[in-house]
């Protein structure tokens, strides 16, 4: 702990050619509108050039003041080997900043969480990391909020958008004290019979705010035994959105019979699931199997 020297004791085995120094990571700073800097983990292919012409894979959540530590994630080595740039935003509402980091962004302050992830998305086109044709975003459940927020925002900024068992539908899932986890949720988005808060939510709930206009392409997952965000609400997100929707991009809506809140169980079904979702931006990209042979 004196001198901060770290030694390497045990490095966990990964099948197949996998060699850390085909890998690059950073840690990037980006001025959010308010002045707050915001951290963004990133990691990429040794050879990645700040072009603009890469497509960018970028995770948020920043809620309940949960940290997304960056971890090896060896699932992502498909979409890096495919020339991808892999991010996390870490937004406020989590907690890797400290506790004021959580609280900045919850409750009357929630804003600052998709403000955040704009910005950060922002940054990452106008530094030429990617560009908003090849820009990908993705949150589950609160991390689904933050999608449906800030497409709504900003659906001019994204080429795709992945939201799983999102929590969409703010003001009625909040309002209803029945479900186990709403009341014990008030301090985290706030009760709707208090009218300053319920205003608060109303302003950024993804399902209330939805306008007619375009759309980027979206892939809306949900589990019919969910019992965190129940299968309907993000159901009729989907079917107000096709509504509303003026554009000719995908909009697929995806129910799992067998998986709950945290997907599917079991290694090779967690796996198949995550194979679907990228090959879906894949797919979008025109990608065919040719790029990693490269």
């Amino acid at each position: 702990m004196q001198t901060r020297a770290g030694e390497v004791k045990k490095v966990a085995p990964v099948l197949g050619n996998f060699n850390p120094d085909n890998y690059e990571t950073a840690y990037i700073w980006v001025t959010a509108r308010d002045g707050v800097k915001v951290p963004v983990s990133l990691v990429y292919k040794k050879g990645f050039k700040k072009d603009g012409s890469s497509p960018c894979y970028l995770i948020g959540y920043g809620s309940y003041g949960s940290s997304y530590d960056p971890y090896f994630n060896r699932e992502q080595l498909s979409l890096l080997d495919r020339g991808f740039v892999v991010g996390i935003a870490h937004i406020r509402g989590g907690m890797e900043m400290g506790y004021k980091w959580y609280e900045d962004g919850k409750m009357l302050k929630k804003k600052n969480t998709f403000n955040d992830f704009v910005d950060c998305s922002e940054y990452l086109v106008k530094e030429k990391y990617t560009s908003s044709d090849r820009l990908f975003i993705e949150g589950r459940s609160a991390g689904g909020l933050l999608m449906g927020a800030v497409t709504n925002m900003r659906p001019d900024l994204y080429k795709g958008v992945i939201a799983g068992v999102p929590f969409v539908d703010v003001i009625t899932t909040m309002s209803d004290p029945t479900i186990p986890l709403t009341t014990g949720e008030y301090t985290e988005w706030g009760n709707p019979a208090v009218k300053e808060e319920y205003e608060y939510m109303k302003s950024y709930s993804p399902y209330d705010n939805l306008k007619k206009g375009e759309y980027p392409n979206m892939l809306v997952l949900t589990s019919f035994a969910d019992s965190q965000v129940q299968y309907f609400e993000p159901a009729k997100y989907v079917a107000k959105l096709r509504d509303l929707k003026t554009d000719r991009n995908v909009l697929l809506f995806k129910t799992s019979m067998a998986g709950s809140h945290g997907g599917a169980s079991g290694r090779f079904k967690r796996l198949e699931e995550k194979a679907m979702e990228y090959s879906w931006m894949m797919g979008l990209l025109g990608m065919d199997g040719a790029e990693l042979k490269k």
